[in-house]
């Protein structure tokens, strides 16, 4: 069975950090294109970072540029998303994403096959 499964939101303060997970099975993990979107609630959901798992290369939207990082660990099938400096706009609800096309600046929600539920992100000002 196909799952991605996110951890790690909550709620901080403006200028906090949070470190999101996502565990992937039942899919081919290995190249392929993960990335992180996240959603507001009355917005469209926006792609905040993306990683290939064949070599590691990352995209970054200019938003989240120097604040969000991308990594990996191919060994558990892990992607995380270390998000520092938070800002208020950066609340929303966070979700994996697999199996889908990299781009820096203009990652689709409608390219990727595989989502996770999602983890609510929560930053108070």
């Amino acid at each position: 069975e196909v799952h991605l499964v996110e951890s790690g939101g909550g709620s901080v303060l403006a200028g906090e950090s949070l470190r999101l997970s996502c565990a992937g099975s039942g899919y081919g993990y290995i190249n392929n294109c993960m990335a992180w979107f996240r959603q507001a609630p009355g917005s469209e959901r926006e792609g905040v970072a993306a990683i290939y798992t064949g070599d590691g290369d990352t995209y970054y939207p200019d938003s989240v540029k120097g604040r969000f990082t991308i990594s990996q660990d191919n060994a558990k099938r892990t992607i995380y998303l270390e998000m520092n400096s938070l800002k208020p706009e950066d609340t929303g609800m966070y979700y994996c994403a697999a199996l889908g096309v990299c781009s820096a600046n203009d990652l689709d929600a409608a390219d990727f096959q595989l989502w996770g539920q999602g983890t609510q992100v929560t930053v108070s000002s």
